[in-house]
């Protein structure tokens, strides 16, 4: 049973979206890639938001929240690997460095994360039959 972890995330205030998306992208995006195996991360993935007057369109017609500026997810084995991962030294003190290079651009108390399992409806590429 393969786990998702599911990061909505906001940009600091103080951080100006353009360098948000690039810290996050150029920065943050290379170093979880090189933590990689000290956390057992089987895929990572960044969503960034894009601006487009459709989002508020969206939003309007669901009364939704004030919009995340983008979604990271990350994948493991099982929630034992997880667990075993972060509870290891190496695996501890990378969680550390992840979360503290997160505090220079996220706003982690207006943020969401939590793990999930996917159920996959359409997929990506379907064949016709």
């Amino acid at each position: 049973m393969v786990i998702k972890l599911t990061f909505a995330v906001r940009r600091r205030t103080d951080i100006d979206p353009a360098d948000f998306h690039r810290y996050w992208r150029n920065e943050h995006g290379p170093l979880v890639r090189s933590l990689q195996p000290a956390l057992g991360i089987r895929r990572y993935v960044q969503t960034h938001r894009i601006e487009t007057p459709f989002n508020d369109l969206l939003r309007a017609s669901r009364s939704a929240l004030e919009p995340f500026d983008g979604v990271a997810e990350l994948w493991w084995d099982d929630v034992d690997v997880l667990a075993a991962a972060t509870s290891s030294p190496e695996g501890s003190a990378a969680g550390q460095t992840l979360l503290e290079d997160e505090e220079r651009f996220i706003d982690l108390e207006r943020s969401a994360l939590w793990l999930g399992q996917e159920t996959e409806i359409i997929p990506l590429d379907p064949s016709p039959e």
